[in-house]
């Protein structure tokens, strides 16, 4: 005879509207300890695939069972046992259903499987060279389009999904391709009084320069004089205005890190010196005060001061 936990996930498929409803809210409440999930992951073969199906039932059953899996997928082997089944594909075709519910929902459960390899790779669509990068261009004008003023903001976690593709070479690469100008519409974002969305557009940009040996233009190129020339004057000044301090450690380490990256090379030091970057530096550590910021101004510092001392001795050789 089948067990309690093999019945309830039965339930999940029943033609009956109000017994699939009561399996779902149980499963969803399951997957709020770490027993239940547990337990439910015993039954993994079964259970994703039913609540994957669900995504495209009414909200009262969308809802809970798109919940589910969002707790289900903090754990890897879950997460790549999804992806493995089409998750992400899944969540991306609800996703953008006019009639779609779930959307926060859905993009956090993208989080979650982007944090593996195999994840990141299927939202970058790398197999198929025809829709290459579909998704990711769907997900940035998404995230571009909404604001933190709106009365929700379902795509404010796509800059975590940001974040995670950009761990990737393929995902730098495409973020960094000058035809397609994703970068470019993401760093507006850095603008928003949204922390996520900050952290999400930094920690995209520091992960991009990690190509900086590379893709070194691409990055130097994003938002200069002549391309603001061709904005809307609204846009083109928002963009030259002075911006707020940045209040979070995180965000200012991860921007110092993304200037030490670029300035490792001859081009990217000397862009950062026609800026005037080294006395920005300079006052922004005297006023720092969080250890680890510390750590990262002086990191540049070395970097500047030792490359400014191999620049000298080699003029004084000739």
């Amino acid at each position: 005879m089948p067990t309690e936990l093999e019945e309830l996930v039965s339930f999940l498929s029943s033609p009956s509207p109000q017994l699939t409803k009561a399996a779902v809210d149980i499963v969803r409440g399951l997957t709020g300890s770490d027993e239940g999930m547990h337990s439910l992951a015993k039954y993994s073969n079964a259970v994703l695939p039913s609540l994957s199906r669900l995504l495209n039932a009414p909200k009262e059953v969308s809802e809970p069972a798109a919940e589910a899996l969002v707790n289900l997928s903090q754990y890897s082997n879950l997460a790549a046992e999804m992806v493995r089944n089409g998750m992400v594909k899944t969540a991306m075709e609800v996703l953008y259903k006019p009639e779609s519910s779930i959307t926060r929902l859905l993009v956090m459960l993208l989080v979650n499987l982007t944090q593996l390899d195999a994840g990141s790779a299927s939202l970058l669509q790398t197999e198929d060279d025809k829709v290459h990068g579909l998704y990711v261009m769907k997900l940035v004008r998404s995230f571009c389009r909404t604001t933190h003023e709106d009365h929700d903001d379902p795509f404010e976690h796509v800059g975590s999904i940001l974040v995670n593709i950009s761990k990737q070479q393929a995902g730098r690469q495409l973020l960094l391709d000058p035809k397609r100008g994703l970068l470019k519409q993401i760093i507006r974002q850095f603008d928003s009084n949204s922390l996520l969305r900050k952290k999400g557009v930094s920690g995209t940009i520091r992960n991009c320069c990690f190509e900086a040996e590379n893709q070194l233009q691409n990055l130097l190129l994003i938002y200069n004089e002549e391309d603001r020339s061709k904005m809307p004057l609204e846009l083109g000044t928002a963009l030259s205005i002075e911006r707020e301090p940045v209040t979070d450690p995180e965000i200012r380490t991860q921007a110092l890190e993304a200037i030490y990256l670029i300035s490792l090379q001859d081009a990217g030091r000397r862009a950062f010196w026609s800026v005037n970057g080294p006395r920005i530096v300079q006052v922004g550590y005297e006023d720092e005060e969080d250890p680890k910021v510390m750590e990262a101004y002086e990191q540049l510092g070395s970097l500047l001061i030792h490359s400014s001392g191999e620049e000298t001795s080699g003029e004084t050789t000739k």
